[in-house]
Protein backbone atom coordinates (compact mmCIF):
# COMPACT_ATOMS: atom_id res chain seq x y z
CA UNK A 1 0.00 0.00 0.00
CA UNK A 2 1.01 3.46 -1.03
CA UNK A 3 1.76 6.19 2.28
CA UNK A 4 -0.38 9.25 2.50
CA UNK A 5 1.48 12.23 1.83
CA UNK A 6 1.62 15.28 3.89
CA UNK A 7 2.91 18.85 2.67
CA UNK A 8 4.04 21.34 5.37
CA UNK A 9 4.19 25.35 3.63
CA UNK A 10 5.71 27.68 5.30
CA UNK A 11 4.16 31.20 4.37
CA UNK A 12 5.81 34.57 4.04
CA UNK A 13 4.91 38.08 3.01
CA UNK A 14 6.72 37.48 -0.65
CA UNK A 15 7.47 33.44 -0.71
CA UNK A 16 6.29 30.37 0.27
CA UNK A 17 8.78 27.44 1.44
CA UNK A 18 7.24 23.69 0.40
CA UNK A 19 8.03 20.32 2.31
CA UNK A 20 6.40 17.18 1.25
CA UNK A 21 6.62 13.99 3.15
CA UNK A 22 7.61 10.97 2.94
CA UNK A 23 9.31 12.02 -0.27
CA UNK A 24 11.46 14.35 1.50
CA UNK A 25 11.01 16.89 -1.61
CA UNK A 26 11.33 20.61 -0.66
CA UNK A 27 10.01 23.57 -3.22
CA UNK A 28 10.54 27.22 -3.35
CA UNK A 29 8.38 29.49 -4.45
CA UNK A 30 7.41 33.09 -4.89
CA UNK A 31 4.23 33.74 -3.24
CA UNK A 32 2.32 35.32 -6.27
CA UNK A 33 0.51 34.34 -9.45
CA UNK A 34 3.43 32.80 -11.52
CA UNK A 35 4.23 31.15 -7.89
CA UNK A 36 0.85 30.00 -7.09
CA UNK A 37 -0.05 28.38 -10.56
CA UNK A 38 3.72 26.62 -10.08
CA UNK A 39 2.64 25.29 -6.11
CA UNK A 40 -0.70 23.88 -7.80
CA UNK A 41 1.01 22.12 -10.75
CA UNK A 42 3.45 20.36 -8.38
CA UNK A 43 0.96 19.61 -6.05
CA UNK A 44 -1.89 18.19 -7.82
CA UNK A 45 -0.51 14.82 -9.20
CA UNK A 46 0.56 13.66 -5.41
CA UNK A 47 -0.85 10.54 -4.95
CA UNK A 48 -2.48 9.71 -1.40
CA UNK A 49 -2.34 13.50 -0.43
CA UNK A 50 -3.51 13.87 2.77
CA UNK A 51 -3.49 16.76 4.48
CA UNK A 52 -1.61 20.49 2.82
CA UNK A 53 -0.72 21.94 6.46
CA UNK A 54 0.21 25.82 6.59
CA UNK A 55 0.26 27.89 10.06
CA UNK A 56 -1.86 31.08 11.04
CA UNK A 57 0.18 34.30 9.88
CA UNK A 58 -2.08 36.67 10.70
CA UNK A 59 -3.58 36.46 7.36
CA UNK A 60 -1.12 36.04 4.71
CA UNK A 61 -2.12 32.37 4.63
CA UNK A 62 -5.84 33.03 3.69
CA UNK A 63 -5.11 33.47 -0.20
CA UNK A 64 -2.77 30.45 -0.18
CA UNK A 65 -5.53 28.23 0.88
CA UNK A 66 -8.65 29.69 -1.11
CA UNK A 67 -6.13 29.41 -3.92
CA UNK A 68 -5.84 25.93 -3.25
CA UNK A 69 -9.20 25.05 -2.87
CA UNK A 70 -10.62 27.11 -6.03
CA UNK A 71 -7.96 24.68 -7.76
CA UNK A 72 -9.07 21.29 -6.45
CA UNK A 73 -6.91 20.28 -3.64
CA UNK A 74 -9.70 20.41 -0.71
CA UNK A 75 -7.10 19.24 1.72
CA UNK A 76 -5.95 22.27 3.44
CA UNK A 77 -5.63 22.74 7.18
CA UNK A 78 -4.28 26.07 9.09
CA UNK A 79 -2.83 25.59 12.32
CA UNK A 80 -1.96 27.45 15.41
CA UNK A 81 1.70 28.24 15.09
CA UNK A 82 2.79 27.92 18.79
CA UNK A 83 1.92 24.06 18.61
CA UNK A 84 4.40 23.52 15.48
CA UNK A 85 7.01 25.76 17.41
CA UNK A 86 6.55 23.71 20.79
CA UNK A 87 6.23 20.69 18.60
CA UNK A 88 9.90 21.42 16.86
CA UNK A 89 11.34 22.71 20.00
CA UNK A 90 10.50 18.92 21.29
CA UNK A 91 12.31 17.17 18.53
CA UNK A 92 15.40 18.82 19.41
CA UNK A 93 14.97 20.92 16.72
CA UNK A 94 16.11 25.05 18.25
CA UNK A 95 17.29 26.28 14.93
CA UNK A 96 14.33 28.58 12.66
CA UNK A 97 14.46 29.30 9.03
CA UNK A 98 11.91 29.00 6.90
CA UNK A 99 13.04 25.56 5.11
CA UNK A 100 13.17 23.78 8.86
CA UNK A 101 9.69 25.16 9.21
CA UNK A 102 8.48 24.07 6.28
CA UNK A 103 9.87 20.89 7.27
CA UNK A 104 8.59 21.01 10.87
CA UNK A 105 5.19 22.01 9.28
CA UNK A 106 4.87 18.76 7.08
CA UNK A 107 6.06 16.35 10.02
CA UNK A 108 3.83 17.67 12.82
CA UNK A 109 1.04 17.00 10.15
CA UNK A 110 2.59 13.31 9.52
CA UNK A 111 3.20 12.88 13.30
CA UNK A 112 -0.21 13.49 14.07
CA UNK A 113 -1.87 12.44 10.95
CA UNK A 114 -4.05 15.80 10.51
CA UNK A 115 -6.88 15.64 8.29
CA UNK A 116 -8.18 18.74 6.49
CA UNK A 117 -10.54 21.12 8.22
CA UNK A 118 -13.09 23.18 6.61
CA UNK A 119 -11.75 26.29 5.22
CA UNK A 120 -14.11 29.86 6.26
CA UNK A 121 -16.31 30.85 3.38
CA UNK A 122 -16.26 34.23 2.17
CA UNK A 123 -19.46 35.25 4.24
CA UNK A 124 -17.67 34.09 7.20
CA UNK A 125 -14.37 35.36 6.72
CA UNK A 126 -16.31 39.13 6.05
CA UNK A 127 -18.47 38.34 8.95
CA UNK A 128 -15.16 38.00 11.39
CA UNK A 129 -12.93 40.92 9.53
CA UNK A 130 -16.26 43.16 10.24
CA UNK A 131 -16.01 42.36 14.02
CA UNK A 132 -12.33 42.07 14.48
CA UNK A 133 -12.86 46.18 12.92
CA UNK A 134 -15.59 47.03 15.58
CA UNK A 135 -13.29 45.90 18.28
CA UNK A 136 -10.21 48.26 17.37
CA UNK A 137 -12.23 50.90 16.60
CA UNK A 138 -13.59 50.48 20.51
CA UNK A 139 -9.95 50.05 21.43
CA UNK A 140 -9.37 53.35 19.63
CA UNK A 141 -12.04 55.38 21.15
CA UNK A 142 -11.56 54.10 24.28
CA UNK A 143 -8.09 55.25 24.08
CA UNK A 144 -9.46 58.78 22.97
CA UNK A 145 -11.89 59.32 25.74
CA UNK A 146 -9.10 58.71 28.37
CA UNK A 147 -6.82 60.84 26.63
CA UNK A 148 -10.07 63.48 27.12
CA UNK A 149 -10.35 63.37 31.09
CA UNK A 150 -6.76 64.46 30.92
CA UNK A 151 -6.19 66.87 28.25
CA UNK A 152 -6.52 70.59 28.87
CA UNK A 153 -5.52 72.54 26.32
CA UNK A 154 -8.57 73.64 23.94
CA UNK A 155 -6.92 72.84 20.96
CA UNK A 156 -6.14 69.32 21.78
CA UNK A 157 -9.75 68.93 23.37
CA UNK A 158 -11.04 69.91 19.78
CA UNK A 159 -9.17 67.45 17.92
CA UNK A 160 -10.50 64.59 20.70
CA UNK A 161 -13.66 65.54 19.92
CA UNK A 162 -13.27 65.58 16.50
CA UNK A 163 -11.65 61.71 16.32
CA UNK A 164 -14.40 60.79 18.90
CA UNK A 165 -17.09 61.87 16.60
CA UNK A 166 -15.95 60.74 13.38
CA UNK A 167 -15.06 56.91 15.30
CA UNK A 168 -19.04 57.27 16.70
CA UNK A 169 -19.78 57.27 13.23
CA UNK A 170 -17.64 54.62 11.42
CA UNK A 171 -18.76 52.14 14.61
CA UNK A 172 -22.42 53.32 13.11
CA UNK A 173 -21.53 52.18 9.84
CA UNK A 174 -19.66 48.95 10.83
CA UNK A 175 -22.94 47.85 13.01
CA UNK A 176 -25.08 48.45 10.21
CA UNK A 177 -22.82 46.43 7.64
CA UNK A 178 -22.85 43.35 10.52
CA UNK A 179 -26.25 43.47 11.02
CA UNK A 180 -26.52 43.34 7.15
CA UNK A 181 -24.51 40.68 6.66
CA UNK A 182 -26.03 38.46 9.47
CA UNK A 183 -29.44 39.49 7.80
CA UNK A 184 -28.12 38.18 4.66
CA UNK A 185 -27.32 34.81 6.22
CA UNK A 186 -30.54 32.89 7.08
CA UNK A 187 -28.97 30.42 9.39
CA UNK A 188 -26.63 33.21 11.01
CA UNK A 189 -29.91 35.06 11.17
CA UNK A 190 -31.86 32.01 13.26
CA UNK A 191 -28.88 31.62 15.39
CA UNK A 192 -28.79 35.03 16.44
CA UNK A 193 -32.84 35.37 17.49
CA UNK A 194 -32.28 32.01 19.38
CA UNK A 195 -28.87 33.59 21.44
CA UNK A 196 -30.59 36.75 22.28
CA UNK A 197 -33.10 34.69 23.72
CA UNK A 198 -30.95 34.03 26.37
CA UNK A 199 -30.86 36.51 29.43
CA UNK A 200 -27.40 38.43 29.35
CA UNK A 201 -26.87 38.04 25.70
CA UNK A 202 -27.30 41.20 23.37
CA UNK A 203 -27.00 41.89 19.60
CA UNK A 204 -22.99 42.54 19.96
CA UNK A 205 -22.19 39.55 21.79
CA UNK A 206 -24.65 37.07 19.22
CA UNK A 207 -22.85 38.79 16.68
CA UNK A 208 -19.26 38.08 18.36
CA UNK A 209 -20.04 34.38 19.33
CA UNK A 210 -21.69 33.98 15.16
CA UNK A 211 -18.27 35.54 14.36
CA UNK A 212 -15.77 33.89 16.50
CA UNK A 213 -17.08 30.61 17.57
CA UNK A 214 -18.88 29.03 14.51
CA UNK A 215 -18.39 25.62 16.11
CA UNK A 216 -21.14 26.53 18.37
CA UNK A 217 -24.07 24.41 18.75
CA UNK A 218 -21.70 21.64 16.87
CA UNK A 219 -19.76 20.56 19.98
CA UNK A 220 -20.27 18.66 22.89
CA UNK A 221 -19.90 20.65 26.21
CA UNK A 222 -16.15 19.98 27.29
CA UNK A 223 -15.36 20.85 23.53
CA UNK A 224 -16.62 24.03 23.38
CA UNK A 225 -14.99 25.21 26.77
CA UNK A 226 -11.91 23.78 25.52
CA UNK A 227 -12.19 25.43 22.44
CA UNK A 228 -13.15 28.89 24.05
CA UNK A 229 -10.56 28.44 26.45
CA UNK A 230 -13.08 28.25 29.40
CA UNK A 231 -12.01 24.42 30.42
CA UNK A 232 -10.03 24.26 33.34
CA UNK A 233 -6.47 22.25 33.05
CA UNK A 234 -5.08 19.92 36.01
CA UNK A 235 -1.67 20.53 36.87
CA UNK A 236 -1.10 17.63 38.94
CA UNK A 237 2.15 15.50 39.35
CA UNK A 238 2.34 12.68 42.11
CA UNK A 239 1.03 13.71 45.57
CA UNK A 240 0.79 17.38 44.25
CA UNK A 241 -2.75 18.54 43.09
CA UNK A 242 -1.64 21.70 41.75
CA UNK A 243 -5.05 24.94 40.95
CA UNK A 244 -6.32 24.16 38.22
CA UNK A 245 -6.22 27.18 35.40
CA UNK A 246 -7.54 28.00 31.92
CA UNK A 247 -5.58 29.14 29.66
CA UNK A 248 -4.99 28.82 25.68
CA UNK A 249 -8.35 28.62 23.40
CA UNK A 250 -9.72 31.40 21.79
CA UNK A 251 -9.48 35.28 23.58
CA UNK A 252 -12.04 36.90 21.56
CA UNK A 253 -14.73 34.34 22.66
CA UNK A 254 -13.80 34.61 26.41
CA UNK A 255 -13.69 38.80 25.67
CA UNK A 256 -17.31 38.58 24.27
CA UNK A 257 -18.72 35.93 27.33
CA UNK A 258 -17.21 38.66 29.89
CA UNK A 259 -19.91 41.51 29.46
CA UNK A 260 -22.42 38.89 28.71
CA UNK A 261 -21.63 37.12 32.35
CA UNK A 262 -21.75 40.10 34.12
CA UNK A 263 -24.95 41.07 33.33
CA UNK A 264 -26.49 37.73 33.23
CA UNK A 265 -25.00 37.34 37.04
CA UNK A 266 -28.00 40.29 37.94
CA UNK A 267 -30.73 39.13 35.07
CA UNK A 268 -30.50 35.59 34.10
CA UNK A 269 -31.99 33.82 37.19
CA UNK A 270 -29.42 30.22 36.12
CA UNK A 271 -26.54 31.93 36.30
CA UNK A 272 -27.44 34.31 39.07
CA UNK A 273 -28.00 31.25 41.40
CA UNK A 274 -24.87 29.54 40.27
CA UNK A 275 -22.89 32.38 40.73
CA UNK A 276 -24.13 33.16 44.59
CA UNK A 277 -23.65 29.26 45.42
CA UNK A 278 -19.92 29.88 44.31
CA UNK A 279 -19.94 32.89 46.70
CA UNK A 280 -21.38 31.32 49.47
CA UNK A 281 -18.70 28.35 49.43
CA UNK A 282 -15.98 30.97 48.97
CA UNK A 283 -14.83 30.76 45.71
CA UNK A 284 -13.02 34.20 44.36
CA UNK A 285 -14.91 36.47 42.51
CA UNK A 286 -12.98 36.42 39.23
CA UNK A 287 -13.34 32.19 39.57
CA UNK A 288 -16.87 32.55 40.09
CA UNK A 289 -17.11 34.45 36.86
CA UNK A 290 -15.07 32.22 34.81
CA UNK A 291 -16.88 28.86 36.04
CA UNK A 292 -19.94 31.40 34.97
CA UNK A 293 -18.66 32.36 31.64
CA UNK A 294 -18.17 28.37 31.00
CA UNK A 295 -21.83 27.52 32.23
CA UNK A 296 -22.97 30.65 30.10
CA UNK A 297 -21.41 28.86 26.86
CA UNK A 298 -22.69 25.20 27.78
CA UNK A 299 -25.75 26.46 27.60
CA UNK A 300 -25.50 28.90 24.37
CA UNK A 301 -24.18 25.55 22.93
CA UNK A 302 -26.88 23.15 24.33
CA UNK A 303 -29.72 25.53 23.04
CA UNK A 304 -28.01 25.61 19.41
CA UNK A 305 -27.40 22.14 19.13
CA UNK A 306 -31.17 21.32 20.23
CA UNK A 307 -32.97 23.68 18.51
CA UNK A 308 -34.70 23.13 14.79
CA UNK A 309 -32.61 25.09 12.75
CA UNK A 310 -31.97 22.72 9.83
CA UNK A 311 -35.00 23.49 7.92
CA UNK A 312 -33.05 26.88 7.03
CA UNK A 313 -29.84 25.41 6.40
CA UNK A 314 -31.83 23.13 4.08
Amino acid sequence: MSQATFVGIDVSKKSLEVHVLPSGEHLSVNYDKAGLTALIKKLKPLKQLQVVLMEATGGYEKLLAAELCAAGLNKVCISNPRLIRDFARSTGQLAKTDTIDAAMIALFAQMFNLEPKPIPSQAEEQLKALVSRRQQLIKIRTAENNRLEKATTSRVISSLHKIIEILNRELQEIDQEIEKTIRLNPVWCAKEKILRKVKGVGPVTACQLLATLPELGQLNRREIASLAGLAPINRDSGQFRGKRMICGGRSAVRKALYMATLVATIYNPTIRKFYNRLLVTGKPKKLALTACMRKLLIILNSILKNDPISCIQS
